[in-house]
């Protein structure tokens, strides 16, 4: 942990130095030193982070970039929109200034303000190309107005004072940009799991923030991660772990890191004094601490093969986000369950929610879920009015994968998924991984094949056999009445109005012309005009009325459109249900899939 002073503080070869200049401009200064520069240096800075598959461009937050050795400035040319090219003298020491605007409070990119400051290196650190498998140094730099804030990264502390100010050093470029920094006056607490040290750190809770009880829950889990991929006796491939998480009034998500990781709750989330028992939002925050932590295995280091060494210019693409997240989202909140954090009603309430997310997404008939992890740079990440139609999660799908997966080797009694997935690190001795590799796996421990099973649920678009499987656990699924959103296949949020987000291909809605953006203002049944102010309203004033006029406001406009009301329980043709429940009909055959 960054808490160690040693007497080495010689830079690396790269040394970059970073201090919240202007918190109030949200202003990052950085001084960038290459020690032994090519005569034609390149520098770049990443246009993506790893974990987060979208083109962010964070070259735009980029300025007053310039470029000197000892006191003479030297020429600097941009060669595309995060390439800067520098000529040198030889055995002269090339120094580099500039700022970064930081004004994303997400676990993505860097913020600054008055109350807190957080970066990742793929926003603040240019790339010294030709120099990124070399010595890396970062020195953190207090200010004034930042003197009673602390410090908290999973970098190697070489030389940092009491706050952890000071600096820390990295392997190569690729480390140095994988352990974000957290700054400001944080709550902190510790534990071990494993033997190996933890850290726990809270941006922005509130008061009544119940730090002993998310110190213990979340010991549980990393207790729970490390027995299921090392068992009692295996060491983690890490020597310590950091958790940073930001409370905000309303946000969620995490990113991965090699030894740590960055969350972000809605303040409400966290547990409180007092309180006996947490809510749901807790439960959420939980299930996103468990599925972080578990990518320290499945993903950092069991990688896809197409992510073996980043490209931190371009988009890597990859078709096995399925298995990568879609597992790992599989895992999550089984492992809060095997923890002692959740009972089984609640967890096969998680997979009904799950379920009913992908049944209610049309594109799931469109596209696999292999597509869609390849596509993820351009549609996952890029939701608009017509992802639910033309995509699936890979989260969400990859998840159900997993479960079916799961079910089906525990059926044929030869192996379990947690096998399969041990044995996955050891075949590919915890590094790059192909779907061939998962492939011979299954094979091996399943004693037949899985291939036709990869094929139709992974390569093809055909429904996965959850009830079936379910019921060979003592889990029913039965189809349940949908909610009126559902029945007419529409998005909505209310607000004094009806506002439709999306329309779900071949639904009521698009058949009667609704559209994304639409609001959605009255109804008119039987000729008389009645006022909307949320979507029950529709089902109040039809009555037992299926045909009546939605009223709705569009680019200025009133138009009227007919629509058509379907029944409760319109005839699906052998189709799937949009809705279901998961019911226990064999509590030991449930405990011993759950244990």
């Amino acid at each position: 942990m960054a808490t160690q002073r040693t007497d080495d503080t010689h830079p690396a070869p790269v040394h970059y130095r970073v201090e919240p200049a202007d918190l109030n401009a949200h202003l990052f200064s950085v001084t960038l030193t290459v020690a032994a520069p090519a005569e034609l240096q390149e520098l770049s800075l990443p246009v993506w982070i790893p974990g987060s598959y979208l083109v962010r461009e964070f070259s735009k937050n980029l300025q007053q970039l310039q470029a000197r050795q000892g006191r003479r400035s030297v020429p600097l040319a941009q060669l595309e929109k995060n390439r800067w090219q520098v000529e040198c003298r030889p055995g002269h020491a090339l120094v580099l200034t500039y700022q970064v605007c930081a004004y994303d409070n997400s676990v993505r990119t860097a913020w600054l303000d008055a109350a807190r400051g957080f970066f990742n290196g793929t926003s603040l650190c240019l790339r010294v190309h030709g120099q990124e498998d070399g010595a890396h140094t970062l020195e953190v730099a207090s200010t004034a107005a930042t003197a009673h804030w602390s410090v908290a990264t999973g970098l190697a502390a070489r030389a940092t004072d009491k706050a952890g100010f000071g600096t820390y050093a990295a392997a190569h470029y690729d480390e140095l940009v994988d352990c974000p920094v957290e700054m400001g006056t944080f709550w902190s607490g510790r534990f071990t799991a494993g033997g190996v040290a933890h850290r726990f750190v809270v941006a922005g809770a509130a008061p009544s923030f119940d730090g002993k009880r998310l110190l213990a829950d979340t010991q549980k889990i990393c207790e729970t991660a490390m027995a299921f991929w090392h068992g009692d006796k295996g060491k983690a491939p890490f020597k310590s772990y950091l958790f940073m998480l930001n409370a905000v009034g309303d946000s969620y998500g995490g990113l991965e890191h090699i030894n740590s990781t960055a969350l972000i709750c809605g303040r409400r989330d966290l547990p409180r004094q007092g309180e006996a028992r947490a809510g749901d939002g807790y439960t959420t925050l939980l299930g996103l601490i468990s599925h972080e932590y578990f990518h320290t295995w499945n993903v950092k280091r069991l990688r896809p093969a197409e992510l073996t060494r980043y490209d931190y210019d371009r988009e890597n693409y990859t078709p096995l986000l399925w298995f990568f997240e879609g597992f790992t989202s599989y895992y999550d909140d089984l492992l809060l369950r095997r923890a002692g954090l959740i009972d089984d009603a609640t967890y096969l309430k998680l997979i009904t929610k799950t379920v009913n997310q992908v049944l209610q997404t049309p594109g799931r008939q469109v596209q696999t879920v292999a597509q869609a992890s390849f596509d993820a740079w351009v549609k996952y990440y890029r939701q608009d009015e017509n992802t639910a139609n033309g995509t699936v999660s890979y989260y969400t799908k990859g998840s159900l994968v997993g479960l079916c997966l799961d079910l089906a080797l525990r059926r044929d009694g030869k192996t379990t998924l947690d096998e399969v997935m041990r044995a996955l690190w050891k075949h590919c001795k915890g590094g790059p991984m192909a779907e061939a590799d998962l492939r011979a796996v299954l094979q091996k421990l399943g004693h037949r094949s899985f291939d036709s099973e990869i094929d139709a649920w992974v390569h093809s678009t055909a429904e996965l056999p959850l009830a079936e499987l379910l019921a060979a656990h003592g889990v029913l699924l039965k189809a349940e009445r949908p909610q009126l959103a559902q029945r007419l296949g529409m998005r909505v949020a209310e607000n004094h109005s009806v506002q439709v987000k999306t329309v779900l291909r071949g639904g009521a809605a698009e058949k009667a012309g609704l559209a994304a953006g639409d609001e959605w203002l009255g109804v008119l049944v039987d000729g008389q005009g009645w006022r909307v102010q949320k979507l029950d309203d529709v089902a109040f004033y039809a009555g037992s009325e299926h045909k009546l006029v939605a009223v709705v406001a569009r680019d200025g406009r009133l138009l009227q459109l007919p629509l058509t009301l379907p029944p409760d329980a319109a005839d699906r043709k052998g189709a799937p249900p949009d809705t279901i429940s998961l019911g226990v009909t064999n509590s030991a055959a449930v405990g011993r899939w759950l244990a």
